[in-house]
């Protein structure tokens, strides 16, 4: 059977108004259970605790040992140093004449005192010799130098307006202006080598002044080298002389004390001898006292110190034998305890995920109903504002269709009248031109 339009805008209008799920459109859970292997338990999980058995025990006797007898210690004198050692002397020297310095004289050089440079004024530097030079350059029936050329052409100029081209006057004022044109070349080229010839004067002055600093500079090198070659050559004399008296005063500290080392080395070696000789008596006596302390001392030690090992050992094996009974009954006690946290959180975990489930399955199927109601109810207001747009669009296009056709209509209109308009004006100028021809 075919579906019709009516059918599926029935449909539609039925799931916006549609209270709760179909069968077919619910999400059911599953729910989770705990398999008997999932749960655990304290088999081979406890342990026993061992035992140790009681020590063996030490026996005393056998250890105690006697002192030996101490003898009474030995004295000694000792040998006095003091009167075999004499008063000592100390040495005197005096300064030799070459460690007395004498001050360096010095003169200066005839090399280093500076002379005035002079010179004449060169006569390529007056503007006389260069104005002659330039007017050298002019010969008769030849043309004019380029730098009289201009001057000449502009007075002949001048002169031509005024219609005294050929007369005398043209040619003073043409000489004049030759001339003035000359003075100022020249005077410019005189200034050049005057300048030059300065310039040189003044190089050579400083040249002359630079020697002479130089020479004079190597006088006072030399003075100065002279002066601590001087102070040099008494220093080393007088740190010879110096050194001789060091020397001098040392050979007599080195023999006195030698004497003094003698003496005393021969008063040390005899109360060392001295000294020796009852320190090893005593020590001797000393040592066996000492030995028959430390004997009887050893002897109780090792009495006492086997008594308490053995009683430390049996107290150290019952505190064993405890502390592993307490550490194995805590052990176990842990271990029950966390197989039956295990388990209850495994149960838990189970509960949760299937509360989680279920949760989750209600919410999802409410969000489905919700979204078939809002579904279907976006589906009738678009068919609604679908078939609204058909209306109005085919509703315009035939207005639009009727204003176009108007449109049309009134341009033919207007293209025929102006048609006739321009016919009409052209016959018109035709007649015209016709009768005018």
């Amino acid at each position: 059977m075919a579906v019709t339009e009516e059918d599926v805008k029935k449909k539609m209008l039925d799931q916006t108004d549609q209270k709760a799920l179909d069968a077919s459109q619910k999400i059911t859970p599953t729910a989770q259970v705990a398999s008997a292997n999932e749960l655990l338990d304290t088999t081979s999980k406890k342990i026993t605790a061992p035992t140790v058995a009681a020590p063996a025990q030490i026996s005393l006797p056998g250890y105690d040992q006697t002192a030996p007898i101490a003898t009474p210690a030995k004295t000694y004198t000792s040998t006095d140093a003091s009167p075999g050692i004499g008063a000592a002397t100390a040495a005197q020297g005096t300064v030799s004449n070459a460690a007395i310095m004498q001050a360096a004289q010095g003169t200066v050089s005839p090399a280093s005192l500076a002379t005035a440079a002079t010179a004449t004024l060169d006569p390529r530097a007056t503007t006389q010799f260069q104005m002659g030079q330039l007017m050298s350059s002019i010969q008769a029936g030849q043309p004019l130098p380029a730098w009289a050329a201009p001057q000449v052409r502009k007075v002949t100029a001048i002169m031509q307006q005024r219609g005294l081209g050929a007369s005398s006057m043209a040619a003073a004022a043409m000489v004049q202006a030759v001339t003035e044109s000359g003075i100022q070349i020249a005077s410019e080229d005189a200034g050049k080598y005057a300048t030059i010839q300065l310039a040189n004067l003044s190089n050579e002055q400083q040249a002359v002044l630079q020697n002479a600093a130089t020479f004079a500079s190597m006088d006072m090198t030399n003075l100065n080298n002279r002066q601590q070659a001087a102070v040099q050559n008494s220093k080393a004399f007088l740190s010879m002389d110096m050194a001789n008296l060091n020397n001098e005063q040392q050979a007599n500290t080195v023999t006195y004390q030698s004497q003094v080392a003698g003496l005393l080395a021969d008063a040390a070696a005899d109360n060392a001898a001295k000294q020796f000789n009852a320190k090893s008596e005593n020590e001797v006596d000393m040592f066996f006292a000492e030995l028959g302390a430390t004997i009887q001392t050893t002897s109780l030690n090792r009495k006492a110190g086997l008594e308490q090992f053995n009683v430390s050992q049996k107290v150290a094996v019952d505190q064993f034998n405890a502390q592993m009974q307490t550490t194995r009954d805590q052990f176990n006690a842990n271990m029950q305890l966390q197989v039956d946290q295990s388990n209850a959180n495994w149960r838990r975990t189970i509960n949760t995920n299937n509360t989680a489930a279920t949760n989750e399955a209600n919410r999802q199927n409410v969000l489905n109903l919700l979204g078939i109601n809002q579904n279907a109810m976006n589906n009738i207001w678009q068919t609604y504002r679908d078939q609204a747009s058909w209306n109005m669009k085919a509703s315009e296009n035939a207005k639009d269709r009727a204003h176009n056709a108007a449109m049309q209509s009134a341009a033919i209109a207007a293209d025929k009248d102006m048609y006739d308009t321009k016919y009409d004006d052209y016959l018109i100028s035709e007649v015209i031109d016709n009768i005018f021809g």
